[in-house]
């Protein structure tokens, strides 16, 4: 039973839905993340049967079930949307923006989330009603619970149809959804920064874009779009550039396609009005980790990347031996292999899993123990205002007064809780889900995945104490066509708005527990409005423990 908080915020997306056109009928939402692909076959073990079909077959011939999905296939469904969130001085910014409608679970403690199809296709029809409110937390320990584990397709249900009518026992998932569901999540549902999504070289990618539309603006038939910003070889089909493809009408559904080829921290955003639509925040983050990570114990990092030996996998073999990444017949090859040598795979001792590099270095040079993307960012609150008074926005008076790491200004960058806002019937809603405090294990090392998602400004962050390792450059390793090294060591970097850049903190030589700080030398960055000691600024801290092992609510290893 629902309470009477809960009443409010399921009647606004009823009447909501009412207002749509015959289009926005049930057909209307779709998700599509298919177990099994030709590239990435499901593995079903009779080889006679079709392992790339979607989940729900109707020629009686055996399906692919979540449990054979290929691990090869990663998936995500966002709204397009509007929203509120709260800016360091306790002002309440409206704004546009991307919501989550998968891997609920995942964002709400900070994580991406992209999801394995295995944990994306799960139906709704399993889970209480209750996680349809959006991810609980413990207002005691402002941490999320540990029995909240939903990561599915939010509105995913067995297709009655695909069943004959029969009812819904049995019947398959086939990307068929229920639309109050969606509505339920995904009005007033927009997240700054956007939903953070996350995959693995040679991954195929399957994103799913929902428009639920604009509640506080009634008047704008906003459509959207995703546009991969430097994303390499992408069809022009899913570049969400609307002149050249499609934009999602509100009520509608798209699913976007990407094959992941090269490893590298980008940023995506809508395409529609795109000055406007990234400046009220429908702006967010992706990053490729390296097929290098999947390298076995013991075997040479070069070795695998050159391929040849089939050491990562039937479908990822190496570098050179896929035609895609190989060097030497491109003379634009971005990732040459470097140099021979002798470094192999290892354990790391910090974490007790496979060491992870921020790129297929080949040796070693771009290893580090955690990683933690940063997300910069500036908020104009006039030009939000009047976006949500349905007057003229003035694009040329545009100045940001509020300016962001990961969505929070200091000292809300540093919470270990999703920062809330409180929505019209109440309740909280976690808006802001990613803090940006920084721990290091002692004698570790730290990549920080910068992405500048500002319209109006360029960008210093500064470390003192702790040397910025430079690996990488908009997504590409710092490394010359002859395999030379390029990185540099710096106390400070400066992005403009639409550049990314890896950075390694490099705590080698420091012991713990110490606290240093990532800050903006530009003063007037370092306040919230009007207010000083806030805005760009996080805290770094030198851990005498495994970060796995750190309370955030206390300050101290465990």
């Amino acid at each position: 039973m629902l309470s009477s908080s809960h009443f409010g915020r399921r009647l606004l997306p009823a009447l909501l839905l009412s207002l749509f056109a015959a289009g926005a009928s049930a057909q209307s939402f779709r998700v599509q993340c298919p177990p099994g692909t030709k590239s990435h076959p499901a593995a079903v073990p009779n080889a006679t049967y079709s392992t790339f079909t979607q989940l729900g077959r109707t020629d009686g011939l055996l399906n692919p079930t979540p449990a054979m999905a290929n691990t090869g296939i990663k998936c995500q469904q966002i709204s397009g949307g509007d929203g509120f969130v709260t800016m360091g001085d306790g002002v309440q910014t409206y704004l546009f923006g991307f919501g989550p409608l998968s891997g609920l679970a995942d964002m709400a403690r900070g994580r991406p989330g992209t999801q394995r199809a295995l944990d994306f296709n799960l139906s709704n029809l399993d889970f209480s009603d209750s996680l349809y409110i959006g991810a609980p937390v413990d207002q005691t320990s402002q941490t999320v619970p540990t029995t909240y584990t939903f990561n599915g397709a939010v509105g995913l249900v067995p297709d009655v149809e695909a069943n004959n009518g029969t009812g819904t026992a049995g019947a398959p998932l086939t990307g068929h959804v229920d639309p109050r569901l969606i509505m339920d999540v995904g009005v007033m549902n927009a997240n700054q920064p956007a939903p953070m999504m996350a995959i693995d070289e040679d991954d195929e990618f399957f994103l799913t874009l929902t428009n639920v539309g604009q509640v506080m603006r009634p008047d704008l038939f906003e459509q959207h779009t995703v546009h991969f910003h430097g994303y390499p070889n992408a069809s022009a089909f899913y570049d969400g550039v609307p002149d050249a493809s499609i934009a999602i009408n509100i009520g509608g559904s798209f699913t976007y396609y990407y094959l992941a080829p090269e490893a590298g921290t980008y940023f995506w955003h809508c395409h529609i009005s795109p000055p406007e639509h990234l400046q009220m925040g429908m702006v967010g983050q992706i990053y490729v980790r390296p097929r290098q990570n999947r390298v076995p114990l013991g075997h040479s990092l070069y070795a695998s990347l050159a391929g040849g030996s089939g050491l990562l996998g039937a479908d990822a073999s190496g570098q050179q031996s896929d035609l895609r990444t190989k060097c030497g017949t491109d003379i634009l090859c971005a990732t040459p292999l470097p140099p021979a040598n002798l470094v192999v795979q290892t354990t790391n001792p910090r974490t007790g899993q496979p060491q992870m590099y921020a790129y297929n270095d080949g040796d070693g040079s771009t290893r580090y123990d955690v990683e933690y993307p940063i997300q910069i960012m500036g908020f104009d609150p006039n030009f939000h205002f009047v976006g949500m008074t349905f007057n003229p926005e003035s694009f040329i008076d545009n100045k940001d007064k509020f300016f962001l790491l990961n969505g929070r200004s200091y000292p809300d960058t540093i919470n270990p809780g999703p920062l809330s806002t409180q929505a019209s019937d109440g309740t909280p809603h976690f808006s802001q889900p990613l803090p940006t405090v920084i721990n290091i294990p002692q004698g570790g090392k730290a990549l920080l995945r910068f992405s500048d998602l500002n319209v109006t400004e360029f960008h210093t962050l500064a470390s003192i104490g702790i040397p910025m390792h430079v690996v990488g450059f908009n997504a590409r390793l710092l490394r010359d066509l002859d395999g030379n090294n390029m990185d540099y060591y710096t106390n400070s970097i400066t992005l403009g708005g639409g550049e990314s850049v890896d950075v390694i903190l490099d705590a080698t030589n420091i012991t713990g527990p110490q606290k240093f700080y990532l800050y903006t030398p530009q003063l007037d960055h370092l306040s919230n409005d009007a207010e000083n000691f806030g805005g760009m600024m996080t805290e770094v801290n030198i851990l005498s423990c495994n970060p796995a092992s750190f309370n955030p609510l206390t300050k101290k290893c465990i």
